[in-house]
């Protein structure tokens, strides 16, 4: 970076900075940490050297914070994988449940940019298709940000909420659904072979809110790969060729994490296998009526506090997943 050429190429540096923000963000805690430690083991033994009892309350308390800041560095280091420092594609989805379920994809919308914003995690939206009546059928977020894809990933899966539905008039309780898709960013780091006869290439007008022009040029772009099914789709610029090339980035995310799916058992587990977005394949609960809790059913973390859940409040939930999987895979290997 010292480089006076550094920046003469924007793009190539830019992916440097963002390389060195997230090894920054593993390293230098762990170094804070390593200091802190030092500092309270001088610090302990001139209290136990003099017998104040004051400062051996406030060791032992320090003690107590830097386990906890060692518990957060132990979660990050968890984060390991090839592709975890990523920037991810970030999917919802209604499913099952009709207005219900499209309004629940727009609260799950809400919890998720809050928590992008409680981590400075840059977010846009890239596709949307709004709910017929309220809510939204499906969106698709680009999220940037140290460790994105790492994170994210812990919450693929189908989410199902229990609540009395604010669109029943008899306010009876209703069961919804909605997943949650995600998968990693890939630049011009991956090889996939992309033949044009593969490929049909649509162009239309982008929908709902945008201004005059994205409602009046055939900006937005929807590619479909005829050999595997695989539909991307982008509408949120104004130029059709950047649309068709965030398109083309999906696109060939999808087909990569398609054949690591073939060869990776655990990856597969990570991103395909939510099953129907219906009753029985949820990872997680919301129950809002007649009792608040939030549960994970794979790690069995729970909260009363549904609210906060729902204003972002998720890293308990991401951590315990990330802890459950390091176990499962330690097992693995024993």
């Amino acid at each position: 970076m010292a480089n006076p050429s550094f920046w003469d190429d924007p793009e190539q540096a830019q992916k440097i900075v963002t390389s060195l923000s997230a090894v920054k963000s593993m390293v230098e805690p762990a170094q804070e940490v390593t200091n802190s430690v030092q500092d309270l083991q001088e610090l302990l033994i001139l209290a136990e050297d003099e017998g104040d009892e004051d400062v051996l309350q406030s060791v032992a308390e320090d003690a107590e914070k830097l386990q906890k800041r060692c518990d957060r560095i132990e979660v990050a280091a968890m984060l390991s994988g090839p592709d975890d420092m990523r920037n991810c594609f970030f999917s919802i989805h209604a499913g099952a449940g009709g207005t219900e379920s499209c309004d629940w994809a727009s609260m799950l919308l809400r919890m998720y940019t809050r928590y992008f914003e409680q981590n400075d995690f840059k977010f846009e939206e890239l596709d949307t298709t709004p709910g017929e009546e309220a809510g939204v059928r499906s969106i698709t977020l680009k999220v940037a940000g140290p460790f994105a894809f790492g994170k994210l990933v812990c919450e693929a899966g189908v989410h199902r909420l229990v609540r009395i539905s604010p669109f029943d008039s008899q306010s009876r309780r209703h069961t919804s659904f909605a997943a949650v898709d995600v998968m990693p960013e890939y630049e011009d780091d991956i090889d996939i072979d992309l033949k044009d006869d593969d490929l049909r290439i649509d162009f239309y007008r982008a929908s709902g809110a945008g201004g005059q022009h994205v409602n009046k040029t055939s900006s937005a772009v929807r590619i479909t790969h005829l050999p595997t099914g695989i539909v991307v789709q982008c509408q949120n610029d104004r130029s059709q060729h950047k649309n068709k090339a965030e398109a083309f980035k999906m696109l060939k995310s999808r087909l990569y994490m398609l054949e690591q799916q073939k060869r990776d058992d655990e990856l597969a587990k990570l991103y395909g296998n939510k099953g129907e977005i219906a009753w029985g394949n949820q990872i997680r609960s919301y129950v809002m009526q007649p009792y608040q809790m939030v549960k994970d059913h794979r790690t069995d973390e729970q909260t009363g506090n549904v609210d906060a859940v729902l204003d972002g409040d998720i890293e308990k939930f991401i951590e315990s997943y990330l802890k459950y999987k390091s176990n499962k895979k330690n097992k693995k290997r024993a």
